[in-house]
C-alpha cells in the first residue's frame, strides 16, 4: 500500500503492479492523493471514507473480483463512486458494474485524461453520495430510538392521517396517539409534518 498527501482521494485496487504505479505517478503529479492495494480483501480491511474520495477497480483479480467488492460495499453501505477498468471486459460485466452504481467503465490501455475526467466527476458524484448516505443514516438512528408502535403512528401520520383516525385504526384513545406524537417529536427533532415525512423517506420505514 502506498499513499501520497493531497486533497481528493483516489483509491486504486488492481493485483498488476504496474497498472498500480503508473497511476500513483499520474494522479499524484496531479495534486491527488493516492492509495493503491494489489487485492480488494485489502481494500476493505484498510478504506476510511472521507468526503472526497473515488476508487478505480479492477474486474478481474485474484480471489475477490472487482464485481464482488462492489457487491460487498453495496452490502455495507460503502458510498464510494466507482471507476471499473479491465483488460477484457464484456458487455455482461460492464452491464452490471453500471447497475450497481459505477461511475464509468474503461477499458485497457484507457487514455489518461479520459481518466482524469472520470476522476472529477466521480468526485463530484461522491460529496454528494455522502452527503445522502449521512442524511440516511442519522433518519435510520433516529427512528431507530422509537418504539413499534411510535414508529405505527408516525407512519400513519406521514400518511395524512388525523388523530381519531390513528385511534380508530389502532384501537386505542385519541389522547394516547397525542402522547406518542409529542415523543416522536421529542425523538426524532421533527417539527412539522414535512420533516416527518423526510425523516420516514431517509430510514426507509414502511
Amino acid at each position: 500500500m502506498k499513499a501520497k498527501s493531497s486533497l481528493a482521494t483516489v483509491y486504486v485496487v488492481d493485483d498488476e503492479l504496474s497498472v498500480r504505479d503508473s497511476l500513483e505517478i499520474l494522479l499524484g503529479s496531479n495534486n491527488m492523493k493516492v492509495i493503491s492495494f494489489d487485492s480488494a480483501e485489502a481494500f476493505l480491511e484498510h478504506y476510511k471514507p472521507s468526503e472526497s474520495d473515488c476508487l478505480i477497480l479492477d474486474v478481474m483479480m485474484p480471489s475477490m473480483s472487482g464485481l464482488e467488492l462492489q457487491t460487498i460495499m453495496e452490502e455495507r453501505n460503502i458510498c464510494i463512486p466507482i471507476i471499473f477498468i479491465s483488460g477484457h471486459s464484456g458487455i455482461p460485466e460492464t452491464a452490471k458494474a453500471f447497475r450497481a452504481g459505477a461511475v464509468h467503465f474503461l477499458e485497457k490501455p484507457f487514455d489518461y485524461d479520459q481518466l482524469k475526467d472520470c476522476i472529477h466527476e466521480a468526485l463530484k458524484k461522491g460529496k454528494s453520495s455522502l452527503k445522502e448516505f449521512i442524511h440516511k443514516r442519522k433518519a435510520t438512528l433516529l427512528v431507530e430510538q422509537l418504539t413499534e408502535r411510535e414508529r405505527e403512528v408516525l407512519l400513519l401520520i406521514t400518511q395524512g392521517n388525523a388523530n381519531k383516525d390513528i385511534a380508530r385504526y389502532l384501537k386505542i384513545s385519541t389522547r394516547t396517539v397525542e402522547a406518542h406524537r409529542i415523543h416522536i417529536k421529542d425523538k426524532t427533532q421533527a417539527r412539522s409534518l414535512a420533516e416527518l415525512t423526510t425523516l420516514v423517506i431517509h430510514a426507509k420505514l414502511g
